[in-house]
């Protein structure tokens, strides 16, 4: 084989690698969408999967219109340089000088994204960060179903998968990042820089958003929603695994003319060892929550997710056997956490802060405990605790909880943020798009309506084949 055969044979298993990568990381997507879905009840079903599926759509185009250059465009602002842009002068530093490389690839006119056989890796780097984005947003979506408007939901969405959670990754998941040159961040599988923010963004809107009609009786004590269709709840959540493990993949660093697999900090690693630690996470996690919840199935398959969560940033490091303890510890912890939020008069209806939020936050804080010490290359402090706490806190306070709360404050004052009560009892989907989701089974539309047909003699009169038809 020529030396330039090898060479283009390098460049193309990365480039083959993160392609597949992401696109089974829409399995993530999949898996939400029958989640949530499942989780809602049937006179939102359809409102509900359609509101997930426009996720793809006003993530994906923010991103690459801006999100995509606010990754390689935040890393140093504000602690160590500033925005980098057009205006920038390169010529400033060798940091910067090699930032703006990236920067000018990822312009929504760059030709890096352009069909380009000179550049076979902007691209699916892109691709594999705007999955990234889409499952950030994806985390917030289930958490307001039944009474979030669509369109507050896509300006949200917007915000946080293609703004906020991006500023994050380019201080905390970027070696120019300023978390990690000046703080020694490590945050491996992002339970902070995306779970986390995500997580603690939700939270914000749904103390603005408020509980769904009949949450809560005349003396604030929570009354159960139970999903319409739990089996297809538990289907999405496998699907979410699938993807998971796609999702960590692409977190492990091959490029053409390594030498050997790397984190995005740079430490050494192999994808085998994601394939273990993912794996007990995995395990452990449903144990925790499967003791934690006496069995309760909601909260066991969720278990799975925050055991994976809860190791998420220190997943490359950790011994397989110290894996199985933190996920059992963050599993368990879960439902306790859900159970008091909704105490507390938030309705998470699908449990995020719990699973996403705090689980994020407690995974990204561990690592500075288990992790301590970790050496990251040359100039990078080590991983350490109050480097590790303040990377977390910065994450889920300043760019997930305030701009979570604040946008969804701005939308509820002029009205934009919440369903009226009318359409809310009714349906979303009749409400927003005229349809059922189960036309042929008796829905409470239908029973409602068979009711309304009560005779002179109080006697329910049945309705005929042709209004059952019509039903």
């Amino acid at each position: 084989m020529s030396p330039e055969a090898q060479e283009f044979l390098g460049t193309f298993a990365s480039e083959t690698f993160y392609y597949w990568a992401s696109v089974f990381m829409l399995l993530i997507h999949a898996g939400f969408l029958a989640y949530e879905g499942g989780a809602s009840r049937t006179k939102n079903v359809l409102a509900t999967m359609v509101k997930n599926l426009l996720t793809l759509a006003s993530v994906g185009l923010a991103f690459f219109f801006f999100g995509w250059w606010v990754y390689n465009a935040f890393p140093l602002f504000p602690v160590t340089g500033g925005i980098l842009g057009p205006w920038t002068n390169p010529e400033q530093s060798e940091t910067i000088q090699s930032a703006m490389e990236l920067v000018e690839a990822s312009y929504p006119w760059s030709p890096a994204l352009a069909p380009n056989t000179g550049d076979h890796l902007t691209g699916v780097f892109f691709f594999a960060f705007a999955l990234f984005a889409m499952t950030t947003a994806s985390i917030l979506s289930g958490a307001l179903i039944e009474r979030v408007k669509v369109g507050a939901y896509l300006v949200l969405s917007v915000v946080l998968g293609a703004f906020t959670w991006v500023v994050g990754a380019a201080w905390g998941w970027n070696p120019f990042g300023w978390f990690v040159t000046n703080l020694g961040y490590h945050d491996f599988g992002c339970s902070a820089i995306v779970h986390g923010i995500s997580g603690f963004f939700a939270l914000g809107v749904l103390i603005n958003l408020g509980p769904r009609v009949g949450k809560y009786d005349e003396a604030g004590n929570p009354r159960p929603i139970l999903p319409h269709n739990l089996p297809l709840t538990m289907v999405g959540l496998m699907l979410i695994f699938v993807g998971f493990y796609a999702f960590l993949a692409a977190c492990v660093i091959f490029l053409p003319g390594y030498t050997g697999e790397t984190t995005i900090y740079g430490t050494p690693m192999t994808l085998a060892s994601i394939g273990v630690n993912t794996t007990l996470a995995l395990a452990a996690g449903l144990v925790g929550a499967y003791i934690s919840s006496k069995s309760e199935p909601f909260f066991t398959i969720s278990g799975g997710l925050a055991g994976i969560i809860t190791v998420g940033a220190g997943l490359d490091l950790y011994h397989p056997a110290l894996v199985i303890v933190l996920a059992f510890a963050g599993a368990f912890l879960m439902p306790k956490v859900i159970v008091a939020i909704e105490k507390a008069g938030i309705d998470d209806a699908v449990g995020a802060v719990g699973v996403h939020g705090v689980c994020g936050l407690l995974g990204a804080v561990l690592t500075g405990i288990f992790a301590a010490g970790y050496p990251q290359g040359a100039d990078i402090p080590p991983i350490n605790f109050v480097g590790q706490l303040i990377g977390a806190l910065v994450s889920v306070v300043l760019l997930g909880f305030i701009p979570g709360y604040g946008v969804s404050w701005l939308l509820k004052r002029f009205n934009l943020l919440r369903v009226s009560r009318e359409e809310e009892v009714m349906g979303l989907d009749i409400a927003d798009l005229g349809i059922e989701g189960y036309p042929e089974y008796p829905t409470m539309t239908l029973i409602s309506n068979i009711t309304k047909g009560v005779g002179g003699n109080g006697i329910s009169q049945a309705p005929t084949s042709s209004e059952l038809a019509m039903d």
